[in-house]
């Protein structure tokens, strides 16, 4: 198969290669991925899985909509049997172009909290992100914080960091924010938000972290574990930075700090689907989902497993429970609605 991910991406190069590799492929202990993560990010645990099982895993790793799209294309010619992605919004737009099978497990519902798998069955949680308000404890009183609504008050005039609405993370932030009050409201608050801007969205959320620790911003909002990869980075300077930041939870008397999945499903031609069902399972098991707190700073989908070190230091919060779903039915309406309050 990784003669296969060298090919050139046409679908009569797909066909000619899948043609010449189906005998291999119908004999071979195998399972392919196509993954948005970074190698770095998955890579180990699927090694793991092949060292305990047999199974070789091929990935390809690329980003997400390319990715989708290489799958639309190749149709039933696909070699990958798994897509893994790092958004609910990402697994969403998955479902909707119909790349997905269904996942019948007992096993998988069994340790994944409904809210964290796909109401149809097409895809299933790994790990949790969230995406909490992180503010200089030098410049800001934690009293001040509330929920996400309250960065849209004046006292906030010129001192918000935060990526742009092309972001995914924040496209799934405001989607959720649109559920639990109404997009009317949301749009208000978009546009408050946006006036409250320090500079206008620039980097990732490590830069927005950066400019809390830097003084061009007092707060920003940004994912975790981005947070805890800085906190251990070998990077002096970025380690500095972060150290300079805290984090505070949001809507805790409300709906609780907004969390985040990647997800994976089974593509809709996969060939090799009890090997794929086994490595979802296997990425489902303590020992994995303990290697995404410890190594990602990733938080466990699966209830019980301990968090890192880093994680705990952090304290424990309330999650807010919304189905990951809805974060991708209501992306299309965020989007729009963050256009229309010049959230650029």
């Amino acid at each position: 198969m990784a003669t296969f991910f060298n090919k050139a991406f046409t679908l009569a190069a797909v066909a000619s290669v899948m043609t010449s590799l189906l005998p291999v492929a119908a004999n071979a202990a195998e399972v392919n991925v196509y993954s948005s993560r970074k190698e770095a990010l998955i890579k180990p645990l699927l090694d793991q899985f092949s060292e305990k099982t047999g199974i070789e895993v091929n990935l390809l790793t690329g980003n997400s909509d390319a990715l989708l799209a290489r799958l639309k294309s190749e149709g039933e010619y696909t070699a990958a049997d798994l897509f893994l992605t790092v958004d609910a919004g990402a697994l969403h737009r998955a479902v909707e172009a119909d790349v997905f099978q269904t996942v019948s497990s007992p096993r998988i519902n069994q340790v994944v909290p409904e809210h964290f798998r796909s109401q149809d069955d097409h895809w299933v949680g790994l790990s949790l992100r969230a995406r909490p308000i992180f503010y200089s404890p030098e410049r800001v009183d934690p009293s001040q914080l509330s929920d996400y609504l309250s960065l849209a008050d004046e006292q906030w005039n010129d001192r918000i960091c935060i990526r742009s609405s092309n972001n995914l993370y924040n496209q799934s932030l405001v989607a959720a924010l649109i559920e639990h009050h109404g997009a009317d409201n949301v749009e208000n608050w978009a546009e408050g938000l946006v006036e409250n801007f320090a500079r206008q969205p620039v980097g990732g959320d490590r830069d927005q972290i950066k400019g809390v620790a830097f003084g061009v911003c007092d707060i920003a909002v940004a994912n975790t574990y981005y947070f805890g990869h800085m906190l251990n980075s070998d990077d002096a300077e970025e380690k500095s930075a972060a150290e300079k930041v805290k984090v505070f939870w949001p809507a805790q008397d409300s709906n609780g700090a907004h969390v985040n999945v990647s997800g994976i499903g089974i593509t809709k031609h996969a060939t090799n689907v009890d090997e794929a069902k086994q490595l979802i399972e296997f990425l489902l098991s303590e020992e994995s989902q303990k290697w995404y707190a410890e190594a990602n700073y990733e938080y466990p989908v699966r209830e019980g497993v301990a968090w890192s070190e880093t994680l705990q230091q952090w304290g424990d919060f309330k999650q807010d429970d919304i189905s990951m779903d809805i974060l991708g039915e209501n992306n299309a309406e965020a989007v729009r609605l963050m256009n229309r309050a010049g959230w650029r």
